[in-house]
Order: C-alpha cells, then structure tokens, then sequence
C-alpha cells in the first residue's frame, strides 16, 4: 500500500503543477501532508516536517548566503567580461544565443555548484532573451540539462555520494566516464543548435537595427515555440507585435517580475536603437568595482578552490564569503543593508521552496514511501537481467534521481542495486558509473533546490519548466547511458 501510495503522491504533485492547480510550494507541502494522513500516521507529520527542515537547513542557508555572494560579485562587475564575450558570439543570432547558453552554463558549472551556474547564466542572458522575445522556458531547459551533465563532476554531489555509499574511489568511478559524459555535453550543444534553429525559424534572423521577418502568419505554440502574432517589428521593419513567451511569470513562478532583477540596476536591456550595443548586464551601474576586481576574482577563486577541497562545509565558506565580499566592496553600512535588501526576494523564494521540499522529502521518507518504492523496483527486476545490472542501474537512476533527493538514491537505493549486481559478477564500481546517468534530468527535479532560483530568476513557471526540459533531459540522459555501453563503461 506504501508503494502505490508513495507512487499516486508523486504523480498527484507533479500533474497539479504542470496543470498549474496548485503553486509549487503549496504542493510541495499539502499534498504529502494529505498523503501522510492517509497512510494513518498523520499524528508524526511534525516529526517528518522538522526531521525534513533539519535535513536541508543547510543546503537553505548555503543558497541563501550563495545568493547573496554571486549576486554582490554581478553587482560590482567579476563577471562582465565572460558575459561580454558570451553575448559577441551571440550576437542577435537565436541559434548563437541558445548554443551561448549551453555554453556558459556548462563553464560555470565547474565550480559544482548548480545555483551558481544558473544566477550567473539568467543574469547574463535574460535580457537577451526578453529583447529579442525568445522562449525562456527554452534558456531555462538548456541551461537545467547542461548543468545536469556536468553535475557528475567528483566534486558536484553525485560522484562523491556513489563513492561514499559503496566504498569506492571518486577518482574510480568518474574518470572512466568521462568519454560517455563528453558524449553527453555533446548532446546538450546539439538539442541547443536545434531549439536555436526553431526559436530563429520562428523569431527569423534578428539584426540590431532591424528585424527581417520570415513569416507574418499566426504560429501554432508547441514545447519550444510561442504565439507569434504577427511578425516582431525592428527599427525600420515590419509592422506587428509578438505575444509574450508562455511560461514567464505568474502567481506559480517561484519568483516574480522583481525577484528577476538581480540586484537594483544591475540587469538592463539590450539596446533598442539601430547601432547599440547588445549587453546585458548595465556597463554603468553604480555598484561597479573596478579597482576591486581583482580581489573580488582572486577571492571566488579562493572560494571555490576551498568549496572543491571542502575544507569547510559549504554553507560556512559562503556565509564567510558573502560577509567579506559586502565588507570590502560595500564599506559602509546603507550600500550594505541596500544590497541585501537588492538580492532578498530572491532569497526568500528560494529559501522558502527549499523548506517546502524539506516537508515532501520528509514524508515521503519518513511514512517509508521511498523505501518501499525502491524495493518494490528492484525486487521486479527478472533474473536475467541480473548480469546487465549496469544497465538497470542507469536506466533506474533516470526516474529514480528525479523523483527522490541525490541522498535517498545513492545511500538507499544504489547499495541495494549494488548487492544484486554483486550476486551475478557485477562490480560496485560499474553499478556507481551506470548511477550517474540520470543527473541530466535530476537538475530539473522539484526536490532539487537549485532549480527553483533557475526559474524564478527567470520568471518562468515550474511547470512550463517542467513540461518542457523533461523529455529532453531524459533524452540526454539515454544518450549518456548509450555512449556508455558503447565505451564500455557500463
């Protein structure tokens, strides 16, 4: 009864907010409540919740004063000069600019870090994307699958949760897949090539003068392309307006029109008039460092260097981190209190999301959902397959890391898959590889924190989100999971 029980929550949780019934955080936490009552240990629910919020108070705290660090390194400049060079290549181009977009949040993600990839990655392109109406449920799927893939890094979660849980190696299990995750990123550069080609089939190819239009007739909207009605005008173009991409704002974005700006005037549009400059970040704004930017470079590095060593748990390196970069860029205490104030509602969405998962994960943990989930998985499993349990493996990881926290997959349900390999020849090892698979899609998962500064940041709706990374996600996820037996990694 816990398995389906277990399985009706999840399904309820997700159809409601792709149906856009309920807002994510509302569902996060009255549907397991219910389901909690349910399964008649409504009387525990507060120990589940506050089991829960202990669990992840400190990944709340670690994206709280993450927040408030990167937000402060937008704000004072550090990244200007990536976001330049991203928005040269990509011109006013809708295929450069969703490739861009696979491309920055795939070299910010090496810090490991999902929530900075996505600040960094929305403050630079957002603007982009509103000015040249793009689909940002488009810049949000990319940017979510290729921070997926490289996720699997030894130093993002995945890869060190998998070594701890069997016993094994980081090193062991992730350089021998590095040519199945390249495939991967690969992959991820691709489905942006084409998602381009559909947004500039759609939008046509935009100049900064003008817009040269393809087609003037009203555009039936599929995953990737919106309502066009009419043709968008430019300077010297063709009359007509485009509709406003869907999935962009709403009572159930975890953020809201405000909670985009990344700080006050450090997010501005691109250049209306023929000749200007595309940018998107403001080169004027007043909280500009310049004569502090190598200290505010040499102190991320720090940061991250210490991050990726784990010198110290994350959310202590952050909360140090944001207090000294306030300190010495900001001096004195209004400029202080006013970039605070500047990133807050971004961090109390988040926060706020990040709480309301504690109250889903600790339900579904504490009635005994997930494990009965899980053994009810593996005990389906036939005989036969016992000596593929590589594949089952990564074939499981894809829904399984999607529907559960990287902790309940890899320390609950990875050592069981390991000791059914291990009764048919099958070493730990190639099981912990196969359980990296489904990080791609994992990225987008409601119980991942990360995702909901992505599209709140962005102004998008979870479910838009949702409804439209998905398959894709998945898709690259099997692709990850082909090169692999191809290699012969898995």
């Amino acid at each position: 009864m816990l398995t389906i029980l277990g399985f009706v929550m999840i399904g309820a949780f997700l159809l409601l907010i792709m149906m856009k019934k309920m807002s994510p955080m509302a569902a996060l936490v009255l549907i397991p409540a219910l389901f909690c009552v349910l399964v008649g240990q409504g009387a525990h629910l507060g120990d589940y919740v506050l089991k829960g919020i202990g669990d992840l108070a400190p990944t709340a705290a670690m994206l709280m004063f993450a927040i408030i660090y990167f937000g402060v390194m937008i704000d004072v400049g550090l990244f200007d000069p990536i976001v330049r060079g991203i928005l040269r290549f990509c011109k006013a181009d809708p295929v450069r600019v969703v490739v861009g977009t696979a491309l920055l949040a795939a070299i910010v993600s090496l810090d490991g870090d999902g929530s900075t990839t996505f600040m960094i990655t929305v403050s630079a392109l957002y603007p982009l994307y509103k000015r040249l109406k793009m689909s940002l449920v488009v810049m949000t799927g990319v940017a979510a699958t290729a921070n997926g893939v490289m996720n699997t890094l030894p130093w993002g979660g995945p890869t060190a949760r998998a070594a701890t849980a069997l016993k094994l190696d980081a090193g062991d299990i992730f350089v021998p897949m590095i040519p199945a995750l390249a495939v991967g990123l690969v992959a991820v550069f691709a489905l942006a090539y084409v998602l381009g080609r559909r947004e500039r089939k759609r939008l046509g190819v935009l100049t900064l003068g003008e817009t040269r239009v393809v087609d003037e007739t009203v555009e039936e909207a599929n995953d990737t392309e919106q309502v066009l009605v009419g043709a968008g005008a430019g300077a010297g173009g063709k009359g007509g307006a485009a509709a406003a991409p869907r999935g962009t704002g709403g009572a159930g974005s975890a953020g809201t029109d405000a909670g985009a700006d990344v700080g006050a005037d450090a997010v501005e549009g691109i250049g209306d008039g023929a000749g200007d400059d595309l940018q998107g970040l403001d080169p004027h704004r007043a909280t500009l460092r310049p004569k502090l930017y190598w200290f505010n470079a040499a102190l991320t590095v720090a940061l991250l260097t210490l991050l990726i060593l784990q010198t110290l748990p994350i959310p202590v390196l952050f909360l140090l981190g944001a207090a000294l970069a306030l300190t010495v860029n900001f001096p004195h205490m209004k400029d202080q209190k006013a970039r605070v104030a500047a990133h807050a509602e971004n961090v109390l969405n988040v926060a706020g999301m990040v709480f309301a998962a504690a109250v889903f994960t600790g339900v579904l943990t504490g009635t005994g959902m997930v494990e009965h989930m899980a053994r009810w998985l593996v005990s389906g499993i036939p005989d036969a397959l016992g000596p593929h349990m590589g594949l089952v493996t990564g074939v499981l990881s894809i829904p399984l890391t999607y529907f559960m926290s990287n902790d309940g997959f890899y320390f609950g349900i990875v050592p069981i898959l390991a000791e059914a390999g291990a009764a048919h020849g099958v070493a730990p090892v190639e099981i912990a590889r196969a359980s990296l698979v489904g990080q791609a899609l994992h990225m987008s998962s409601p119980l991942v924190p990360a995702v909901y500064v992505l599209v709140g940041m962005a102004k998008v709706e979870f479910g838009d989100h949702t409804r439209f990374t998905v398959k894709w996600a998945a898709l690259t996820s099997l692709v990850v999971m082909g090169a692999g037996l191809l290699f012969g990694i898995l």
